[in-house]
């Protein structure tokens, strides 16, 4: 493990001129602060304009302050400094794709640069089959047939193969859901820049890097090149200070910050989470605040690195990194800032993430089923939130209650490790006590859909708690369906209901 030196987290300037106070509705509680151009003369809570001052460096240069995300892109591009709006060639650190959009990057490259043209670096390449795995479609079994014959053909080092379908754990290169793979395997490190075909790439922005979802042309520019060309983006800054009530997880936080800021909010926007409730999160609780900036429309989430960050880091890589940190001139577009410790455990109902109400506001919703997991709530700390709430009760769940681990460690987990409080139990006795189904293999599940005999897909038009992160028409299955998106805390209590549940119901 390389060593690196920490730096302490900058903090945003806040005084008195152009900053507004804007209130949630009463039954939020929750106050944000917005950075405007213009402001009366009834302002309540202000902000100095933003330092225009340059102050030059030690080497004589001109040099302005950065936010986390423009050094970043600074120093992957090879430049001093760069501005929002500026278009730059930037040097990609990993490239991952999976079986849904792995064979038409790779047919781009193969047409684009030649049928024997080698990728750029088979060390910076991670291809995770995760999506349509444990399915009949010979379609879906093709495309990880593909993967498989190039990364042979590549010589690529990290591909994460599947061959046994009959048996997950007969396949030991085997991970699945590839955005929590990514951190699991150390492919995820502060200050760098990793691209990957699939929108919640943003997910490992919680490292402290610069991490986003591209589509297959850009992936087959980038597997001859190694090089993208990005705008830089402006960013948004999300402080959040108070303690996280024990009934609350990250996944209130972002439900909170998208239903304020709309699905459109953070359009091609950098969204940077800082604060004492973020410092004290987890990295898998991290990693759930920064899955979902794509869902505000965000192009990248991220996080300062910390002494958690390089907690987890230890033993998983030894390629050296660089953490950065925003400057403390650094533009934000505008800032927004939370009372954490006022929330309360949130849903998004159908058909939008940003459709926010408060879980106590939906207890008349009855469902049909309940589904807990996906990147953004298939962690192994998921199961465990889950399993407290079951555990409270000592009740059986009313509802059908499908349970899909992120990964083989995290199947693991919920086999292996014990519960808190519970008496040496582990998340799969407590599911099997609650009557739950048991855990499935570990993959992407019914998160996008799939083949119609993906496990858990609804086939039919059916009312589901979840804890994914979108709720479209069609996601996880029956175009008329109807999702509501969730914490872990919150699946748990409402498939022990049978309705949409607060879950201070049980951990109170």
């Amino acid at each position: 493990m390389a060593s690196s030196s920490i730096a302490s987290s900058s903090t945003a300037f806040i005084n008195k001129k152009d900053v507004g106070l804007s209130a949630f509705s009463s039954q939020h509680s929750i106050s944000v602060q917005t950075a405007k151009k213009r402001v009366s003369k009834k302002i309540v809570s202000v902000m100095t304009p933003q330092q225009t001052e340059r102050k030059p460096a030690t080497t004589g240069s001109v040099k302005t302050g950065m936010t986390m995300t423009e050094k970043i892109l600074a120093k992957a591009s090879d430049k001093p400094e760069v501005s929002p709006g500026d278009n730059v060639w930037v040097n990609v650190d990993v490239l991952m794709t999976h079986d849904v959009c792995g064979p038409g990057s790779i047919g781009i490259f193969k047409k684009e640069f030649g049928q024997n043209a080698k990728v750029w670096d088979r060390e910076k390449l991670v291809i995770i089959p995760d999506h349509y795995i444990f399915t009949t479609d010979e379609r879906a079994n093709r495309n990880v047939d593909i993967l498989r014959d190039f990364c042979t053909e590549q010589n690529i080092k990290y591909f994460y193969d599947i061959k046994d379908l009959g048996n997950f754990r007969a396949n030991p290169d085997y991970k699945g859901v590839c955005h929590v793979a990514l951190a699991q395997e150390g492919h995820c490190r502060p200050g760098e820049v990793l691209l990957g075909t699939d929108s919640h790439t943003c997910t490992a922005g919680a490292f402290g890097q610069f991490a986003t979802g591209i589509g297959n042309t850009d992936a087959g520019f980038v597997l001859g090149t190694g090089k993208i060309l990005l705008k830089v983006p402006p960013t948004l800054r999300f402080v959040m200070d108070g303690e996280m009530p024990d009934y609350l997880l990250a996944k209130d936080l972002i439900l909170q910050i998208i239903g304020e800021i709309s699905v459109a909010g953070a359009t091609y926007k950098a969204m940077e989470f800082v604060g004492s409730t973020v410092e004290s999160l987890s990295m898998e609780e991290r990693m759930t605040l920064c899955n979902m900036v794509v869902e505000a429309g965000g192009k990248n989430g991220v996080i300062p690195a910390d002494k958690t960050t390089y907690d987890y880091l230890e033993g998983r890589t030894s390629v050296p990194y660089e953490p950065v940190y925003s400057d403390e001139g650094a533009s934000y577009l505008k800032e927004y800032r939370f009372d954490i410790s006022k929330l309360e455990p949130l849903v998004a109902k159908p058909h939008s993430p940003d459709n926010r109400a408060l879980a106590r506001e939906c207890k008349d919703v009855k469902i049909d089923r309940v589904y807990i997991g996906s990147c953004t709530g298939g962690k192994t700390e998921d199961f465990m939130a889950a399993a407290k709430v079951f555990l409270a009760s000592g009740k059986k769940v009313k509802v059908p209650t499908f349970l899909v681990p992120a990964t083989q460690k995290v199947w693991m987990d919920v086999y292996s490790l014990p519960v808190p409080g519970s008496g040496g139990k582990t998340c799969s006795q407590i599911f099997e006590e609650a009557g739950c189904d048991t855990p499935a293999s570990p993959s992407c599940g019914a998160c996008l859909g799939g083949p119609k005999d993906t496990y858990a897909r609804m086939n039919e038009a059916q009312v589901c708690v979840s804890t994914t992160n979108r709720n479209f028409p069609g996601r996880m299955g029956h175009k008329e369906g109807q999702i509501y998106l969730a914490s872990p805390y919150t699946a748990a209590a409402s498939a022990l209901t049978g309705y949409v549940t607060d879950p201070r119901e049980f951990l109170q």
